[in-house]
């Protein structure tokens, strides 16, 4: 039964343009990050006469780019969740991690696969070394979300292996949120633990509190507190509608916060707030803001934003990916003597590719699984994924319900 207190009366989902646009700029902002480390290792001095705040923004961004994610994830998590199950009270446990699993538990053990296979054959970039305790333990990191507290204890895995740290913070929060909902059956309860987690982010994040930098970076609080900002907005939106002249004052903030984040980095850390932990804030807050404004008004992204919004849609699966195509471009640019000249088409390349083949991988594996997984999980018409209150047939609403 649908709690009144959390009953958004919106149509079934569909895709908001402006939350994939903010995916696609947040997985631009790794992508161009990581060819960056990678330049940076090789010794190429490409970034000499260039502006620095321009360099900063173009390549030095992916951490923020991550934030993004975390804040959009905890809105989609949440709307999503009260669609499908009428309140946070309503959530079903079990339901709520198989559909979770059925996102990215394929694609996951995938390239947990592969990267096994890779380390065994001693293909190099690919190697766990010893110190950070090989093989076993960087599985037995990933498959229990804890990438992140090995790399703090013990030093940076391979690239490939790397990034599963985000996943670790984003997974222990969705362990953790039905769990949540269940327990604080009232939603005004539930806003104790989500502004503890939004209160605590930039304590993690901050020098005074935390030495180690890798764990200033990578740990679960540090990225939590823009997990729990998305799911706020997600319930502050599903009881009210929002007036025009509202939205538009969220909106234009919302952007002035993100260019602010974004194009004054450096001004920002000056001002002290990258050595307190409020930049992620501040960048998350206007993440949520935009993504308020977006989900109301139903925008509609123009032509030429299209290849952006392409790469946000596949953002899960080039991130999980990307790596690969990073690794693979760049070691023809070493074998091409690392020409100055070709550093520009690296970058492209490496956009272009890893959307093509995170778009390859989306409809070829990972959705085929989610979709198999979820009707071998579901029970008859109205099976594993579909929305509550929903009309329409069951085919139709499971294509729409892909974000958990």
């Amino acid at each position: 039964m649908a709690s009144a207190e959390f009953s958004p009366a919106v149509r079934p989902w569909a895709r908001i343009d402006g939350v994939d646009l903010l995916r696609g700029l947040a997985i631009f902002f790794v992508l161009m990050n990581h060819v960056n480390m990678q330049l940076l290792g090789a010794k190429v001095p490409y970034t000499q006469g260039l502006p620095a705040q321009l360099v900063s923004s173009l390549v030095w961004n992916g951490q923020f780019g991550v934030q993004i994610f975390f804040a959009i994830s905890g809105f989609l998590i949440t709307s999503t969740t009260l669609r499908r199950w009428g309140s946070p009270a309503g959530v079903n446990v079990r339901e709520f991690y198989l559909l979770r699993f059925a996102r990215i538990g394929p694609l996951l053990l995938l390239l947990l696969a592969v990267l096994s296979v890779l380390h065994l054959g001693h293909v190099e970039r690919f190697v766990v070394s010893h110190k950070t305790g090989g093989l076993g333990r960087a599985l037995l990191a990933a498959l229990t979300f804890h990438i992140n507290l090995l790399e703090a204890r013990r030093g940076y895995l391979p690239p490939s292996w790397d990034i599963l740290w985000s996943l670790s913070v984003e997974e222990m929060f969705y362990l953790f949120f039905p769990l949540a909902c269940r327990l604080f059956r009232r939603g005004r309860f539930l806003l104790i633990p989500l502004l503890t987690f939004v209160l605590v982010g930039p304590f993690a994040r901050a020098r005074a509190f935390n030495p180690n930098p890798v764990w200033r970076e990578y740990s679960y609080l540090g990225g939590m507190d823009a997990i729990a900002l998305g799911c706020l907005t997600a319930l502050f939106l599903a009881r009210r509608r929002l007036s025009r002249g509202v939205l538009w004052a969220l909106g234009s903030v919302g952007v002035a916060l993100l260019v602010f984040s974004l194009g004054f980095s450096i001004r920002a850390y000056l001002w002290g707030l990258g050595r307190n932990g409020l930049n992620m804030t501040i960048l998350a807050v206007g993440a949520c803001m935009v993504i308020a404004v977006s989900a109301q008004t139903e925008w509609r992204a123009p032509r030429i934003l299209r290849p952006l919004l392409a790469l946000g849609r596949r953002s899960y699966e080039v991130y999980l990916t990307h790596v690969f195509v990073v690794l693979g471009l760049f070691f023809l640019f070493v074998l091409a003597n690392k020409p100055m000249r070709a550093v520009p088409m690296l970058f492209i390349g490496v956009v272009i590719l890893a959307g093509v083949f995170g778009e390859i991988m989306a409809r070829g594996y990972s959705e085929p699984m989610n979709r198999w997984l979820r009707r071998r999980w579901g029970r008859g018409v109205g099976r594993l994924g579909s929305v509550v209150g929903s009309d329409e047939a069951p085919e139709l609403v499971e294509s729409r319900t892909k974000i958990l």
